[in-house]
């Protein structure tokens, strides 16, 4: 099963084989997977928005024609196409965001019971940040910034 997560370049022949001897017992699972890897392509090597568009449109038609069951996904992509294309402007992901949020919920597990935001946000900067070992600020300047992060946010969201 490792080999179907694979991409297919880096697949050695006989893994190859092995696979596409699999597609053959199992027809929809080699165009699921031949599907994938074509999506995966685009965002490889599409340069610009509007090809990244019009790449994405084609795929969805394929996807269409497969006679499989990908309208969930697609009215996923459709629902996200702004910011789906917004990838290929810059190639910046939201990986290092999607990190932070996922940051933010351990540390909220972990410091279930504290009962002031304050604390909350300084075990947040210092988790995140790492920012006792990595940049030596003090506690009180860990406070005063969390408390700038805070107050940014407060304005932001009610």
């Amino acid at each position: 099963m490792h080999d179907f997560r694979r991409r297919p370049e880096d697949l050695k022949p006989e893994q190859t084989d092995a696979l596409e001897a699999l597609f053959e017992r199992v027809p929809t699972l080699g165009v699921i997977y031949h599907l994938r890897w074509e999506a995966t392509a685009i965002f490889d090597t599409a340069r610009d928005v509007a090809s990244a568009a019009k790449a994405v449109q084609d795929w969805i038609a394929k996807a269409r024609d497969s006679e499989l069951d990908w309208q969930p996904f697609i009215t996923m992509l459709e629902g996200h196409w702004d910011g789906i294309l917004a990838y290929f402007e810059h190639r910046r992901t939201s990986g290092p965001v999607e990190g932070i949020n996922n940051k933010v919920r351990v540390v909220m597990r972990r410091g279930y019971g504290i009962q002031r935001l304050p604390t909350l946000w300084s075990r947040l900067v210092l988790d995140v940040n790492w920012a006792s070992r990595k940049i030596g600020f003090t506690i009180d300047t860990i406070r005063e910034l969390a408390g700038r992060i805070q107050t940014a946010f407060t304005c932001v969201y009610t």
